[in-house]
C-alpha cells in the first residue's frame, strides 16, 4: 500500500535511469497515496483482521514526504541552472557519495533489526523477497515491451521496487499500534536496497548504454 520511496531517485542516479521521470513519479505517488493508501489499508484490515479499525492518513505526513522530495530537487535545479560547470565537476564526487550513502542505508537497516531479523526472515522473508524481485523485473521489462527506452524503464523499475517502508512502519506502529503488521515492511526495507543494487548492476550488464533522454 505504501507509495514509492524517495530512495528510488538515488538508484536512478546511480544506475543511469531517467532521474527527472523518477522524481516526478515519486512526487505524484506521494500525493496520490493520501487517497489510495487509506483505502487499500482499510480494505486489508477488513479482509485480514476485521476488527473495525479505520486508518486516516494525516495530510501533514503527505506534505512532509512531498517536501523531502521536492525541496532537494529544487535546490539542485537552481544550482545546475546558475552554476552548470560547478555541477559537472561535482558529478563524480556525488556518485561516490551516493554509493557510500546507499551502503550505509543497507548496513543501518540490517543493524537496526539485528535482534529480530532471524524471526522476521523466517516468517515473511520469502514473500517479501519475491515481491521485491517481481516488482523490479515487471517495472523494467514491461515498459521495455511497450517500447519505452532503457533509462525510463529503469526509473519505472526503481519506482515500483523501492517503497516508502518508513511510512508503512510508521502507520503500523503508531496508527495501528501493531508491531506484527510492521514486520513485512521492516524485512522489505532490507531486501529492497540489496536487490535494487544488484538489479541495477544487472541492467548495466545487459543494457550498458541506455537510450539518450531528450532535453
Amino acid at each position: 500500500a505504501s507509495p514509492g520511496g524517495s530512495t528510488a531517485n538515488l538508484f536512478s542516479y546511480l544506475f543511469k535511469g531517467d532521474l527527472a521521470l523518477n522524481i516526478t513519479l515519486t512526487a505524484i505517488n506521494s500525493v496520490i497515496a493520501a487517497l489510495t493508501l487509506p483505502l487499500i489499508v482499510n480494505f486489508a484490515i477488513q479482509h485480514f483482521i476485521n476488527d473495525g479499525q479505520q486508518i486516516n492518513l494525516q495530510f501533514s505526513k503527505i506534505l512532509q514526504v512531498f517536501a523531502i522530495i521536492i525541496v532537494p530537487v529544487c535546490i539542485g535545479m537552481l544550482i545546475r541552472h546558475y552554476a552548470p560547470h560547478f555541477t559537472e565537476k561535482l558529478n563524480k564526487s556525488l556518485r561516490i557519495f551516493a554509493v557510500l550513502f546507499l551502503i550505509s542505508i543497507i548496513i543501518g537497516a540490517i543493524v537496526s533489526e539485528r535482534q529480530n531479523i532471524t524471526e522476521y526472515l523466517a516468517q515473511v522473508g520469502i514473500a517479501t523477497a519475491l515481491f521485491c524481485m517481481f516488482s523490479l523485473c515487471i517495472g523494467y521489462f514491461l515498459p521495455r515491451l511497450f517500447g519505452i527506452n532503457s533509462a525510463q524503464a529503469r526509473a519505472c523499475a526503481f519506482e515500483i521496487g523501492i517503497h516508502n517502508s518508513t511510512l508503512a512502519m510508521t502507520i503500523a506502529l503508531t496508527v495501528m499500534a501493531n508491531s506484527t503488521v510492521a514486520m513485512p515492511a521492516a524485512v522489505y526495507s532490507i531486501f529492497m536496497y540489496i536487490f535494487a543494487a544488484l538489479f541495477g548492476m544487472f541492467l548495466n550488464k545487459i543494457a550498458p548504454h541506455p537510450a539518450p533522454i531528450a532535453t
